[in-house]
């Protein structure tokens, strides 16, 4: 029996992004996990924060990607501020879908590992801020090639590490709670 793992993603738009997901869903089934993704692998008519919890509950991890999806092309930060604070421009920049912030941080406050991977030029803030979680943040790029970063040192040592720490999980739910 794999072990449930919620994998959580903005709908893929471009085919990059969509065989980035397979190649990791294949990845991960080969480890002996079961990816599951509300709204592909599993459906729910509940409220979607409802929806999201159950799923939670029912797995081990998450595991989130961050792919771009909405981009600024002319933006500011605090402009016009009155109290001293600078502006920032944000031109250029990516954001991801709103569920990579909420998705990973009901995972955390459920005290399952969370890994996020983050497309290169989506904007680092929120939970996708290095070191917020506490562990490194890979960053990937898709203009490169998809199968060369998962042969990578990066991706096999944060993904072997959030791999100990699902397996971890699995062990403990099957442990009686001790009280002492």
């Amino acid at each position: 029996m794999n072990i449930s793992v919620f994998l959580s993603y903005p709908k893929p738009y471009v085919k990059r992004q969509q065989l980035f997901i397979d190649q990791l869903s294949r990845y991960l089934i080969g480890r002996g996990f079961e990816p599951r993704t509300l709204g592909v692998t599993d459906y729910d008519v509940d409220a979607p924060l409802t929806a999201i919890r159950r799923l939670l509950l029912e797995s081990n991890g998450l595991l989130c990607i961050a792919f771009r999806r909405s981009m600024i092309n002319d933006g500011i930060v605090k402009p016009k501020s009155d109290i001293g604070e600078p502006e920032t421009n944000l031109s250029g920049v990516w954001l991801s879908s709103p569920y990579c912030q909420i998705e990973p941080a009901m995972a955390f406050q459920l005290g399952l590992p969370v890994l996020i991977f983050r497309e290169k030029g989506v904007l680092e803030e929120g939970i996708l801020e290095k070191g917020v979680l506490g562990t490194y943040m890979p960053e990937f790029d898709l203009t490169k090639s998809v199968n060369a970063y998962f042969k990578s040192m990066e991706f096999m040592q944060m993904l072997g590490r959030w791999e100990g720490y699902v397996r971890k999980v699995v062990e403990k739910k099957g442990n009686p709670p001790q009280l002492f």
